[in-house]
């Protein structure tokens, strides 16, 4: 009988899901992949598709008030009680994982409760992943489930990389580059020995969409990373501002400024979408001829130049660069300026093979190579599940 794996990547309003067969091979096998979008705000969307692309042909969702519902949906459209069975356990994206996890880990009751006490530390996302585990083992109390850490990745850098200049006390207390989207450059990893035959020894990857970050890779481990404590720090985002002098926020909340409308500034309201006062969208923003839409894209990608050569620093010199992510993979304008600008790292550009989507957009003789890797944090879920599972 074929065990099969069910994923869950949760957001505030919406509940990403896929489901895997495993495979003799080691590689699970996706066969269905979907969204209930609009959580809590009347009847969601909901979007599911077969692992060849075409609708699952799902009916319409319903009233979900919350994430469990969405969870109890999910059961009861998968079947998961009647055919118990033949589900494995389900794994699940936790975005925080502290200075405590660094390698995903089964759930139990007292993992589930240290995942809680992370939730300080990202208030915005932390609890939206920790409530699927809580309505799984309620609804399914013996279905085994995987907590797998979007800081995990990162948890290689070294001290002086994800260090403050702070007093020795706020180390320990947990005040610390943790780094995000690690499941993303776990995918890469993954994809990159079928795509470019090899992992290059120092390798720099952009995860570029409405949350954006890159990572400085030396022989496939983290050495930097431009998230830090939060998902605020670094490149310029959709809606986040990314690097910030500490001093606007301190003369931002001496000015008046709540908690509340400081936290909602820079989560929701700056970045490309507050530099334009137009969009968060950069498909629509590279099409538009508002000089401030202008302004929010060479913003973009004057930051990921200069965090290019910071991470560059790092590794001391550049074999590749990878693009992933919604505007990694789809904007060949972006990924055209970020490889201009890096020429002084030996990166030559193959403009016919950027307009064409690649995978290799780095022209002949180029020092340092240049890839679109499509990324599959789903996938990267499922295999750490499978693992874990088969123990």
């Amino acid at each position: 009988m074929t065990q099969r794996i069910l994923v869950l990547n949760a957001g505030s309003s919406s509940l990403k899901f896929a489901t895997f067969a495993e495979s003799d091979g080691g590689v699970p096998r996706l066969e269905q992949r979907g969204q209930l979008a609009g959580i809590g705000q009347g009847e969601p969307k909901l979007a599911v598709v077969d692992a060849q692309g075409k609708s699952a042909g799902w009916d319409k969702a319903g009233r979900v008030a919350s994430h469990a519902d969405a969870v109890r949906l999910l059961i009861e459209r998968l079947r998961m009680k009647e055919r118990a069975e033949e589900w494995r356990g389900a794994g699940h994206r936790i975005v925080h994982g502290g200075a405590r996890f660094a390698e995903p880990v089964t759930i139990t009751h007292d993992t589930l409760r240290e995942l809680a006490a992370l939730i300080p530390l990202a208030p915005l996302h932390q609890p939206h992943n920790v409530a699927p585990v809580e309505a799984l083992r309620a609804a399914l109390p013996d279905l085994p489930q995987v907590a797998c850490f979007d800081t995990a990745f990162h948890a290689s850098q070294p001290e002086v990389a994800a260090r403050f200049a702070l007093p020795e006390k706020y180390w320990q207390a947990g005040l610390r580059r943790y780094g995000f989207h690690g499941l993303s450059y776990e995918a890469i990893l993954h994809a990159l020995p079928g795509i470019a035959g090899e992992v290059p020894r120092r390798l720099i990857v952009g995860h570029l969409g409405n949350g954006a970050s890159m990572a400085a890779i030396r022989d496939g481990r983290c050495v930097a990373t431009t998230m830090g404590f939060s998902t605020l720090d670094g490149l310029v985002m959709g809606t986040r501002a990314g690097a910030i002098d500490p001093g606007v926020l301190l003369h931002l909340l001496r000015e008046g400024m709540s908690q509340e409308e400081l936290e909602r500034l820079l989560y929701h309201e700056s970045g490309v979408k507050g530099v334009s006062g137009l969009t968060a969208d950069m498909k629509t923003l590279l099409e538009s001829s508002d000089p401030k839409a202008r302004l929010a894209v060479d913003l973009y990608c004057y930051r990921i130049a200069q965090e290019l050569g910071s991470l560059a620093a790092a590794l001391g010199g550049l074999d590749a660069l990878v693009f992933t992510g919604g505007v990694g993979e789809n904007a060949a304008a972006i990924r055209a300026r970020v490889c201009v600008d890096a020429a002084w790292l030996g990166l030559q550009l193959d403009q016919d093979a950027n307009r064409r989507g690649g995978p290799m957009i780095s022209a002949a003789g180029s020092r340092a190579a240049a890839w679109i890797v499509p990324t599959d944090e789903e996938l990267t879920i499922a295999r750490h599940t499978q693992r874990l599972l088969r123990r």
